[in-house]
C-alpha cells in the first residue's frame, strides 16, 4: 500500500481556520466593548465559517496562484462586513463607524498576513528543506508530460519529487515493474498522458492504483482542455484533468462532516449513553462473563487500522477477530441477540466519531483481515477508503447489512459505498440516517 509522503498535510486547514478565528475574535475583545460578548463571538464565528464556505476561502492548493488567493480575501472579507455590520444593526448597536472601520482593517491585515506567511512558509519548506512532498511517476511521450516535468523540476515549491518517468508503451513486464517501483517507493500520485487512457494496456494500472488509494492525474492537451467540460487544475500553464473528484475532499464539506458528526455524537453520549450503559452492563455481566465492550481492528481512511468499539454480544470466544456472525450464531447471548436485532450493539461507536475515527454515515469498517480478502476479490474496493467509515452507510439502508454470504453481497455493498463517495452532501447523509432509524424500527432480515 503506497502511503502519502505528507500525511500531515490534512492538518494544514483545519489548524489555518482555527488561528484565523482565535485573530478575529481577540481582535473582536480588543476593539470592541460589548454586554453580550459570547453571543457576538458565537455569531462572528459561525458568519466567518459561512463566509469561507460561500467564498471558498481555505480552497488554497500547492498550485493556487497569489491572485487568485487575494480574489478569495476581498470575497471573504467583504461577506465578513456583512455579518459584523448586521450583528451591529439587528440585534444591538454596540459600535460606532469609525469603530467598525477600526476593526475591519485591522483583521484584513492580521488574517490576510497569516494566510500568506503560511502559503509562502510551506512553499519554502518545500523548497529548501524537502518536506511536504509528494512522490509521483509520469508516464507518457508527449509535449505536455515533458512539459510538466519542467514544470515540477523547476518549481520545487510545489514539492513534487518525480521518481520516474515512463514511455506510453508498457508491456506486461513493464507494467509488472512500474507497479512494484510504486509499492517500494511509496508513489502518490501517477500523471498519465490523457491520450492514451482509452489503450486497454492501462485498464491494469488504473485499477491498480484504484486499489492502492493512489491519485490518478490525466495530462491532456490544450485542445483537449477547451473540448472537455472538466475540472482542470493549471501547474503554470501545463493542464492536469484529476481522475476523479470527491466531495468530502473539499475541506468545508470536510469541515461541516466534522461538525455535524461531533455534535451528533456528543449528543447521543450525553443524553443517551450516559444512562444506557450502566442498564446494559448489567445485563450483559448477569448473562456471561467478560467485559461489557468488545473492541476489535477495523480498516479505516487510508487503509489506517483503528479499534472499533461495540457492546459485547457473544460469549467470549477466539474466532471474533476472524468469523462474522451468522444466522443463528451460537456464539450470540440472549442479551447480544437483541442488542443486534435493536442495533443498540452499535450505540458504543459514537465514541469512535467523537474520537474522529469515524463518522456518523460513511461506507461500514470491515474486519481489517476481510478487507484483504474482499480487496483481492472486489475490483477497486479500496476506494471506499477514501473517506471515513460509517455507524450506518447507504448499503446498509439498502437491504445490504450484516453477514456477506456471497460475492454479490460485497460487490453491490461497494456499489453503494461508491455511489456515496462520489455523490455526498449533508443531505444525503440525512436521509441515510432517517432510513436507519426507520429500518431498526420496522425490523431488518439481517440484523442478527
Amino acid at each position: 500500500m503506497a502511503k502519502n509522503s505528507g500525511r500531515y498535510s490534512y492538518l494544514i486547514r483545519p489548524l489555518t481556520i482555527s488561528l484565523d478565528l482565535i485573530l478575529i475574535n481577540v481582535l473582536a475583545t480588543l476593539t470592541f466593548d460589548i454586554p453580550n460578548a459570547w453571543l457576538f463571538h458565537v455569531f462572528l464565528s459561525v458568519g466567518w465559517i459561512i463566509s469561507a464556505w460561500i467564498s471558498n476561502f481555505y480552497d488554497v492548493y500547492r498550485h493556487t496562484r497569489v491572485v487568485r488567493i487575494l480574489e478569495k480575501v476581498v470575497k471573504q472579507f467583504a461577506l465578513q462586513f456583512v455579518v459584523v455590520t448586521s450583528f451591529n444593526g439587528f440585534f444591538e448597536r454596540f459600535a460606532e463607524p469609525m469603530t467598525l472601520i477600526t476593526y475591519g482593517v485591522l483583521i484584513v491585515i492580521t488574517v490576510t498576513f497569516s494566510k500568506f506567511l503560511i502559503f509562502f512558509s510551506l512553499k519554502y519548506f518545500r523548497k529548501v528543506l524537502g518536506g511536504n512532498s509528494r512522490n509521483i511517476i509520469l508516464i507518457g511521450e508527449g509535449k505536455e508530460i515533458s512539459r510538466l516535468a519542467k514544470v515540477f523540476h523547476k518549481r520545487k515549491d510545489l514539492g513534487f519529487r518525480i521518481l520516474g518517468v515512463y514511455s506510453d508503451y508498457l508491456s506486461d513486464s513493464k507494467l509488472d515493474e512500474i507497479k512494484t517501483f510504486i509499492l517500494a517507493h511509496e508513489v502518490d500520485e501517477i500523471y498519465v498522458q490523457f491520450s492514451i487512457v482509452q489503450d486497454e494496456d492501462y485498464h491494469e494500472l488504473l485499477e491498480f492504483a484504484d486499489s492502492n488509494l493512489i491519485k490518478l492525474q490525466y495530462v491532456p492537451t490544450q485542445k483537449q482542455v477547451l473540448t472537455h467540460s472538466l475540472k482542470v487544475i493549471y501547474y503554470d500553464i501545463v493542464p492536469v484533468l484529476p481522475r476523479r473528484v470527491i466531495p468530502l475532499d473539499k475541506p468545508y464539506n470536510k469541515l461541516f462532516k466534522r461538525l455535524f458528526d461531533l455534535v451528533f455524537s456528543l449528543g447521543v453520549i450525553v443524553f443517551i449513553l450516559s444512562w444506557l450503559v450502566p442498564i446494559i452492563a448489567v445485563l450483559i455481566k448477569r448473562e456471561s462473563k467478560g467485559p461489557v465492550f468488545f473492541k476489535q481492528k477495523r480498516t479505516g481512511i487510508n487503509d489506517e487500522e483503528f479499534y472499533c468499539y461495540k457492546f459485547r454480544s457473544m460469549a467470549v470466544n477466539d474466532d471474533s477477530d476472524k468469523k462474522q456472525a451468522t444466522k443463528n450464531d451460537s456464539r450470540i447471548t440472549k442479551i447480544g441477540a437483541f442488542l443486534r436485532k435493536s442495533s443498540l450493539d452499535e450505540f458504543p461507536q459514537f465514541l469512535n466519531v467523537f474520537l474522529g475515527d469515524m463518522s456518523i454515515v460513511g461506507p461500514r469498517p470491515h474486519m481489517v483481515v476481510h478487507t484483504k480478502v474482499y480487496a483481492k476479490r472486489v475490483n477497486k474496493f479500496m476506494l471506499r477508503h477514501l473517506v471515513k467509515p460509517g455507524i450506518t452507510g447507504m448499503a446498509q439502508t439498502h437491504g445490504y447489512r450484516g453477514e456477506i454470504e456471497t460475492d454479490r453481497d460485497i460487490i453491490n455493498r461497494f456499489k453503494y459505498d461508491l455511489f456515496y463517495l462520489e455523490n455526498w452532501s449533508i443531505f444525503l447523509d440525512l436521509k441515510i440516517i432517517y432510513l436507519t432509524v426507520y429500518n431498526v424500527f420496522k425490523g431488518e432480515e439481517k440484523a442478527y
